[in-house]
């Protein structure tokens, strides 16, 4: 089955929520999400206490999809991207919900650190577009053809 087949298997497009404050970053994440043609629905929210809401529903939130992903961005404001994946992870209700960290940190310390906290993965973010592009679908091949995932019922 190739990575077309798998996602048109979804009943539904998939719900990725973007954690991020820098305005930049986000615009190049929809672009590639776009050009890499995965049906999604990509809700962007700027800092960790925003993406709690969010994810808890809570706020102007509450009408807020469970999303499927979540891709988190380290250094943010009010809290930042460690302090929201420790809460996730905590959470009987969210800790099932893949955590992909997605920051420009090469630093092992963050590394070591994001998985200490039960991130599902690591990527450090490249400055060219193209590449970027290549890492989501990368992304997208690994998470809908090879990952199996748990239901939201």
């Amino acid at each position: 089955m190739n990575a077309n087949e798998k996602i048109l298997k979804w009943s539904r497009p998939v719900e990725i929520l973007l954690v991020d404050d820098n305005p930049a970053n986000v615009t190049l994440t929809q672009e590639a999400f776009q050009d890499a043609k995965l049906c999604n629905n990509l809700s962007v929210v700027n800092d960790g206490v925003e993406a709690l809401d969010f994810l808890r529903k809570q706020g102007r939130y509450t009408s807020a999809p469970t999303p499927d992903f979540i891709l988190l961005d380290l250094n943010m404001p009010r809290k930042d991207g460690r302090e929201v994946l420790a809460e996730i992870k905590a959470d009987d209700k969210l800790k099932f919900i893949p955590v992909v960290i997605m920051t420009v940190s090469k630093d092992d310390k963050d590394i070591l650190e994001s998985y200490r906290l039960h991130a599902n993965c690591f990527i450090t973010k490249p400055v060219k577009f193209t590449e970027f592009v290549e890492i989501v679908r990368t992304f997208e091949n690994f998470w809908f053809s090879i990952v199996t995932l748990p239901s939201k019922k």
